[in-house]
């Protein structure tokens, strides 16, 4: 009888301890989503006193929290300032909501821009497979335009798009592409030795501009250039092409600026920050 008047006495209060768990849970939620806001309006990091300050938490309370959050990726902790910023778990998340067609939204103003700065035609691609395929593309007010449509394929060794895309491949999976790809020759110029063209590779990676001088079309020349997402990885390639006879070598390294540029207001679009990218490749140095 004692047993079952404690059972029941135990029963009686499992709910109001279940709705006590549940607005715990999710005042702990509200308060990590905060935490997590107010970082992110602060570029440059937030301190653990201003952070509680400003979100209303004692300093114990707060510090937990994040504690657990730079523990799953969520923020990270600078070491020098202790200054907490975001993570780069919240950055990959993010980035992967990213599709092709947002992709082409963002960038189709962009290259139209970049096409009436140069009279070239522009050009955003993006790896599938071994290959790189066109997603955008804008045509230049000149009388001789290039044929190649929206989704074409096109080789990844010897044309600028291709060879950008490359550059931002793993070492594991470059080695993979040279060991399983055919380098097949499409013009005089075209680099099919696998030495030469890891060189001109590293120099992509080195200089973050990429050409290609005949090498696919002997009649035309390109220039290409990463776009970063806000992870700091390169998710495209944008170029711009024109014939030789009228963009000479010179003229391409004019306009390269243009694509440069057109390059980082896309990078920008995605949320890229050079500052993050400086920090991770001096972090990668050390």
């Amino acid at each position: 009888m004692d047993k079952q008047i404690n059972n029941i006495g135990t029963a009686s209060h499992e709910p109001g301890m279940a709705g006590r768990n549940e607005r715990g849970g999710v005042q702990s939620i509200e308060r990590a989503f905060s935490i997590l806001e107010e970082i992110a309006r602060n570029r440059e990091g937030v301190s653990l006193a201003e952070l509680s300050k400003r979100i209303g938490l004692h300093n114990s309370t707060t510090f937990h929290l994040v504690k657990t959050m730079v523990s799953l990726g969520y923020v990270q902790q600078r070491k020098d300032s202790k200054k907490y910023r975001i993570g780069r778990r919240l950055f990959t998340l993010a980035a992967s909501s990213l599709d092709e067609l947002e992709l082409i939204n963002l960038a189709t103003p962009i290259l139209e821009g970049l096409t009436r700065a140069t009279g070239e035609s522009g050009h955003l691609a993006v790896r599938s497979g071994d290959d790189v395929v066109v997603i955008a593309k804008t045509s230049g007010a000149g009388a001789f335009q290039l044929a190649d449509r929206v989704g074409v394929a096109r080789p990844a060794h010897c044309t600028a798009l291709g060879k950008v895309l490359l550059a931002a491949l793993p070492p594991p999976e470059l080695e993979r592409y040279f060991r399983t790809c055919e380098l097949r020759q499409f013009t005089a110029k075209t680099i099919v030795e696998a030495d030469p063209l890891l060189r001109q590779i590293d120099e992509v990676r080195r200089d973050g501009i990429a050409f290609d001088d005949g090498e696919f079309n002997a009649e035309i020349r390109c220039v290409a250039v990463p776009v970063y997402d806000l992870t700091s990885q390169v998710v495209a390639a944008i170029g711009i092409s024109g014939p030789i006879w009228r963009l000479s070598l010179q003229a391409l390294q004019e306009k390269a600026r243009h694509v440069r540029s057109a390059a980082a207001r896309l990078s920008q679009e995605f949320g890229f920050n050079s500052d993050a990218k400086s920090d991770a490749a001096d972090s990668r140095s050390d």
